[in-house]
């Protein structure tokens, strides 16, 4: 095979990084892994915290930039796992180990995709690699904590479990603290204004308002409320106040502030997010990247779940080997031919841009 090297090198690196573990803001011994990969081959790269990063060798700030980012944190192991999860073993064609599919394998197949690129003086775009910390909490100490220190991106590739197909949009999250006040009162007495029975019609309303915009890959804004609270602790005391949380999932078809806007027109209870952070995000279906992906085969479709993707601003898709669907459970695992389809395919399609 003609990246069989590459292939060799990404399937030995994966064991390295499944052998050393990696929760989030725990990811010091993976970080040292990843820049010595890149240091015995000569790349010069750049650590901020537990975050790698580096250019190709005939980077030319004149020219656009491609971002390769995935990470190398993990969250902690299932507790049903029967295999010790920091063993990276090999049986029937299958690699085990946390983090082998969430997100090791399409790490360490853009690292090879980066090399593959990496000596090309001929490229119509710069690439930046990033092996970044903290995407399972989405912490500040992740992707967010350096991109001022990167170039102007133009496009990124996030690498994630999408057994290659190509997910076109994520949805966004934000998350809603809502309060309504009442007055306390004894509750054998009809005295009292009770703040539970006033958060109800609100509570209705995120349960069955529709957006009027619904996304063609992704579907309708998602509201649930999730968590309902008062300060009460004894049962004979009408509640002065009630808190309850509500998990929107957005779309691209709207910001997150124009959902904020229209949550605040219809509710009288206040509400504030915890974050404005993890934004909803897509690419155009005519992207070049996207054609040459259907041109190879490639199916289309919009995911339901966050990444780094929501903290990465600028047009972006997310694509890698693996299963999500193998994402944080027991016996974690991923196919050693889903690798080598993953190297062969990220090369494939950068071929028709670069």
């Amino acid at each position: 095979m003609w990246n069989q090297q590459l292939y060799d090198d990404a399937v030995k690196l994966l064991q390295s990084l499944i052998a050393t573990p990696s929760i989030s803001k725990e990811e010091q011994g993976t970080a040292q892994l990843i820049g010595n990969f890149l240091k015995e081959r000569d790349i010069p790269y750049q650590q901020h915290l537990n975050n790698i990063w580096a250019k190709n060798k005939y980077f030319d700030p004149a020219k656009p930039v491609i971002l390769f980012n995935s990470h190398h944190d993990t969250v902690k192991p299932n507790p049903q796992y029967t295999r010790d999860p920091f063993s990276p073993d090999v049986v029937d064609g299958r690699l085990y180990g946390l983090g082998s599919n969430d997100a090791g394998g399409c790490l360490v197949s853009l690292i090879a995709t980066f090399l593959h690129f990496y000596e090309r003086n001929d490229l119509a775009y710069n690439l930046i690699l990033t092996a970044t910390a903290e995407e399972e909490i989405s912490g500040v100490n992740g992707i967010e904590s350096i991109l001022a220190s990167l170039p102007a991106i133009e496009f990124a590739i996030v690498g994630e479990p999408t057994q290659t197909q190509l997910a076109i949009a994520e949805k966004g999250l934000m998350v809603l603290d809502c309060t309504v006040h009442g007055k306390a009162g004894h509750a054998a007495r009809d005295e009292g204004e009770n703040a539970l029975y006033k958060a109800l019609p609100d509570i209705e309303w995120f349960r069955t308002y529709r957006y009027p915009k619904v996304s063609e890959t992704l579907g309708p804004v998602k509201m649930s409320v999730t968590v309902i609270n008062t300060s009460n602790k004894a049962h004979n005391v009408v509640p002065a106040d009630c808190t309850f949380v509500v998990d929107v999932r957005v779309t691209e078809q709207y910001t997150l502030e124009q959902v904020l806007a229209i949550i605040q027109e219809h509710v009288q209870c206040e509400v504030k997010p915890r974050s404005m952070r993890m934004r909803p995000s897509g690419i155009p279906l005519d992207h070049p990247f996207v054609l040459g992906g259907i041109k190879h085969g490639k199916t289309c479709y919009g995911s339901p779940t966050t990444s780094d993707q929501a903290l990465i601003p600028a047009t972006s898709i997310k694509m890698g080997p693996g299963d999500s669907a193998r994402s944080h459970t027991a016996d974690e695992y991923i196919y050693l031919d889903e690798i080598r389809q993953g190297i062969d395919s990220y090369i494939k399609l950068l071929e028709e841009i670069l």
